[in-house]
């Protein structure tokens, strides 16, 4: 079956995304879209030179236009936060991009599902909510995927287990104000609290957070920006999608209802089938653990506010 999908900005996200989906064998044909035609047509090239290692794929640069008949259209574009520049200011540069490009992809292909990355990713998703009138499933963002990964890697290495083996999630915010759900977090069904840490010390749940939360500022800091893990959590939503897993993962989409909240886009457990986001999870938390998502909703519903939406 043949499926096409296409990367709105071809930047360090967009780039690696684009990399990740091509060794996936994830698509038949990837469209590249980028202001800048040149760096989008270049990135095509070298990924096409190396069709012959991979499964049959098509890569090409196109323009919004060209995304016609797109299964998934997959959207990074953005600008870099300048220096001295609030996190404000960029939230709206980033939303008049949004706003200019949105309507010419909506025309083409309507029927897609819109997986938003850029940042503020859960900003930027319900803008185009809004904007676009699509149904809540149709449009969702990364939110917390990768965080949660960042903290099942560090709980993986803290007792000695495969990565893959621990379920715990990152939820509310992909930012400051986003919580772990440790009421949740197991290995093999066994709440942490129960787990042997092969001789190690204690786990420091509040150093596991930190540990998580900042993750993309000491790899900023260390090397200009971050893509690569990124790039394999957009790729894991892609595949769910695809193959209508069912799989439950913390992508940003509205919520209306469960656990009290309304009229917001931020990450919860969530149902990923072939329609996108299926249903939302509304699992059982700790009344601390429903204080901190409440006071996440209200930073996002108030920084929305401040951004006209």
């Amino acid at each position: 079956m043949d499926v096409r999908i296409s990367i709105i900005g071809t930047g360090f996200v967009g780039a690696a995304t684009a990399f990740s989906l091509v060794q996936a064998g994830s698509a038949s044909e990837i469209v590249l879209v980028d202001i800048d035609k040149q760096k989008a047509e270049g990135e095509a090239m070298d990924l096409l030179h190396g069709v012959s290692f991979v499964q049959p794929v098509d890569v090409r640069a196109g323009e919004l236009a060209d995304c016609r008949g797109s299964r998934i259209v997959i959207y990074t574009a953005g600008v870099n936060q300048k220096p001295g520049e609030t996190r404000l200011d960029l939230a709206a540069r980033n939303l008049a991009i949004l706003r200019q490009t949105l309507p010419p992809l909506i025309a083409a292909c309507p029927d897609a599902l819109f997986l938003f990355v850029a940042n503020p990713v859960d900003i930027l998703t319900y803008a185009a909510l809004k904007w676009s009138g699509l149904p809540a499933e149709q449009v969702i963002g990364s939110g917390t995927v990768l965080d949660s990964s960042r903290l099942r890697m560090h709980l993986g290495q803290h007792f000695g287990f495969d990565a893959r083996n621990v379920h715990a999630y990152v939820v509310g915010e992909h930012g400051d104000t986003e919580l772990v759900l440790w009421s949740l977090a197991n290995v093999a069904g066994a709440d942490l609290s129960h787990v042997d840490p092969l001789g190690r010390p204690p786990l420091n749940r509040e150093q596991v957070f930190a540990d998580v939360k900042n993750a993309a500022y000491r790899i900023i800091e260390r090397k200009g920006a971050t893509y690569y893990a990124i790039a394999l959590a957009v790729r894991r939503i892609v595949d769910a999608v695809l193959r209508d897993e069912r799989s439950i993962l913390t992508v940003s989409s509205l919520v209306n209802g469960p656990y009290g909240l309304h009229d917001v886009c931020l990450s919860l457990p969530c149902l990923v089938t072939s329609e996108g986001r299926k249903q939302i999870l509304e699992l059982p938390i700790t009344a601390e653990e429903q204080i901190a998502l409440n006071a996440s909703a209200v930073h996002l519903a108030t920084f929305s506010k401040e951004l006209g939406l």
